[in-house]
């Protein structure tokens, strides 16, 4: 097989028909071509539903369908599906993971495919990302660290070059980074061979950031390529909008957990430390700053509290896995209603 598109479904089977059907003039100007759909826990009426939009479309022939019954999170329903792939007959050169709230354009893929043929020491690639509206999404990016975490806090943008941010990506052409977003990642079978697959640890967050980090220090390249195009529909598959500053929905605690596994296990607990807290300064005084502005505010629900309180320095210098909130509430067992007492004179 060249190319295997896998496509995760949480909660979204209708963007996940809608994502496929722009798919299949893509499968057919790729010879050996197939698309792997993983249902990853939203239950058996969505199931159904993809199950019925594959056959009477005909997109049985290079579809294949995966059906879970807890939600495995990013990381472990694609790997569910590439470690399946990469242990068959027909194992893939290449695998695509493809958001489900994603529409590719014309040649989006092979664009992909071409460039990795191209550049034998490419072992990710990532797509030009875009807005409903053609506005360049994020994708493309330098580093991911201290610098970073501080510019982030701080929200001034004059210091993102200085500090280590993305001021000098051109999006308008193809180029070397240190990630991708994983909205549209292109991954060599051949890395994932002596790299392994997604840290199944991070559970849904951090996970394009770490294994580009991976294969950079295994020595494979990441690439940016902008002529592969992939309208994202952001934050609809995983409900953080990241784009969107007026939706102020509280941010699941599995994202700083992550983000802390993410650092601790690669960098170690002093520059974690150092990591947090360059942030909290910086957020700090952003808060302060804009109180005094009287700007309105566009973050999260008690995002301060919430990033001390999962930083180092209350969290813990331990490295763990981040727990998977479906697991964990499918082991709790339901509450049983205690017997009701007979009424009086009954």
């Amino acid at each position: 097989m060249k190319l295997l598109v896998v496509v995760l479904c949480y909660k979204v089977p209708d963007l996940t028909i809608d994502c496929l059907r722009s798919l299949e003039p893509e499968i057919a100007r790729i010879p050996g071509a197939r698309v792997a759909v993983c249902e990853n826990g939203t239950g058996p009426e969505a199931a159904e539903k993809l199950r019925r939009a594959i056959d009477e479309n005909g997109w049985g022939s290079w579809t294949d369908l995966t059906v879970v019954e807890i939600n495995q999170g990013f990381c472990g329903g694609n790997n569910l599906v590439m470690r399946h792939a990469l242990a068959s007959g027909d194992r893939p050169e290449y695998i695509v993971l493809l958001n489900a709230d994603t529409i590719v354009r014309e040649d989006s893929m092979k664009a992909l495919v071409d460039f990795m043929d191209a550049h034998p020491r490419a072992g990710i690639a990532g797509s030009q990302l875009l807005s409903p509206e053609g506005e360049i999404q994020g994708s493309p990016f330098r580093t991911f660290g201290i610098g970073t975490e501080l510019d982030r806090g701080l929200r001034l943008g004059m210091l993102s070059g200085l500090l280590g941010g993305r001021t000098d990506v051109d999006q308008s052409k193809p180029g070397r980074y240190d990630w991708v977003s994983g909205a549209s990642m292109i991954l060599r079978s051949a890395m994932l061979d002596e790299i392994g697959l997604l840290d199944e640890g991070l559970y849904t967050y951090f996970d394009d950031i770490d294994i580009g980090l991976r294969a950079r220090r295994a020595g494979w390249e990441v690439w940016y390529v902008p002529a592969s195009k992939v309208i994202h529909l952001e934050g609809r598959s995983t409900g953080i909008p990241h784009s969107t500053p007026t939706i102020r929905k509280r941010r699941p605690a599995y994202w700083f957990q992550a983000r802390r596994r993410f650092f601790l296990k690669n960098y170690g607990a002093a520059y974690t430390a150092l990591v947090d807290a360059a942030y909290l300064a910086g957020y700090a005084s952003w808060r302060i700053r804009r109180r005094l502005q009287g700007t309105e505010d566009p973050d999260p629900d008690r995002f301060l509290e919430d990033s001390f309180r999962h930083s180092v320095f209350r969290a813990g210098f331990a490295v763990r896995e981040v727990e998977n909130p479906a697991m964990a509430a499918a082991r709790t067992p339901e509450p049983v209603a205690a017997p009701r007492s007979p009424e009086p004179g009954a």
